[in-house]
């Protein structure tokens, strides 16, 4: 199988090349967060001890698909991260500056 897959892709332009080497990278950035959370080696039992929440609470939050941003920074913040809204454009991305205050205004 391998020596199949190199010969396609020795058939590939360089450009065709990079296309997929990007797209791969892409999807290896690209989790889900319970997925994120495992990666971290954090339980939903202590990250739910941060948030001063139920466990049942994290594993319900996790599997969500919406949700406000002040939530989704909370469980980022807990994980030792931080949370940064970027739209992409053809032409470029612009990170959203509402949400950076977000925790002064609410908190």
């Amino acid at each position: 199988m391998a020596k199949k897959f190199d010969a396609l892709r020795e058939k590939m332009s360089p450009e065709a090349r990079a296309r997929v080497e990007a797209r791969a990278q892409e999807m290896l950035a690209e989790m889900p967060l319970n997925e994120l959370r495992q990666a971290r080696g954090l339980s939903q039992k202590m990250l739910s001890e941060v948030l001063h929440v139920q466990q049942p609470a994290i594993a319900k939050m996790e599997k969500r698909t919406d949700m406000y941003i002040s939530t989704l920074r909370s469980h980022i913040e807990a994980m030792g991260g931080q949370l940064e809204v970027i739209a992409r454009f053809p032409d470029g991305a612009v990170k959203i500056s509402n949400f950076a205050d977000l925790d002064e205004r609410h908190g």
